[in-house]
């Protein structure tokens, strides 16, 4: 198959029923609201590469997309990816990257393309593995609107690894489909 017709789009997060709902699994939440907005297959797990996959289309574009779950745990995703495009020969241009931010507010999101991971591990640890920092990211906010005041005492690291509110939830929900909306073409 031509590389130029196929997509990797990673959804960042850590395997095991206890992540399921935290901060940090923002970019598997996303991969989930993705596969039921286009009805993808459910995910299923490939252990050549240790993830979960999902393979499908969506309107508005010829692509092929392949969906991926790392089940490597967050700090060790770029193993699993690298993996995926040596097989598919993906191309990092063909590559968009899921995940938490907590440098921007719950509710919000930005697009990035070659930047670097500004601290966090599952980016910085693809960055290395993929020896280029060339790829899209869609950076999903999860910091509380009151920032790390509101927060308190909690740390960062602790932070992410909370489980979403159902209001969190709710707001990541509206989140998931702008970007759907604005980044993949759908009217």
């Amino acid at each position: 198959m031509n590389n130029n017709s196929m997509k990797l789009i990673c959804g960042l997060g850590n395997p095991g029923m206890q992540y399921i709902h935290t901060r940090h699994n923002i970019g598997f939440l996303f991969l989930d609201h993705f596969t039921h907005h286009f009805h993808f297959p459910p995910f299923t797990h490939d252990k050549k590469h240790d993830a979960h996959t999902s393979e499908g289309f969506i309107p508005c574009n010829t692509d092929k997309i392949i969906l991926l779950k790392p089940q490597t745990f967050m700090n060790r995703s770029g193993i699993a990816i690298a993996s995926v495009m040596q097989f598919y020969k993906i191309s990092p241009s063909d590559l968009i990257i899921v995940h938490d931010d907590l440098d921007i507010t719950l509710g919000k999101y930005k697009v990035s393309h070659d930047t670097r991971a500004a601290g966090h591990n599952g980016v910085q640890n693809i960055i290395n593995v993929l020896g280029t920092q060339d790829f899209m990211r869609i950076r999903i906010g999860i910091e509380s609107a009151g920032g790390k005041k509101e927060r308190g005492h909690i740390s960062g690291e602790a932070y992410v690894l909370q489980d979403l509110s159902s209001a969190e939830q709710e707001t990541c929900t509206r989140v998931y489909d702008e970007i759907i909306a604005q980044i993949f073409c759908i009217k």
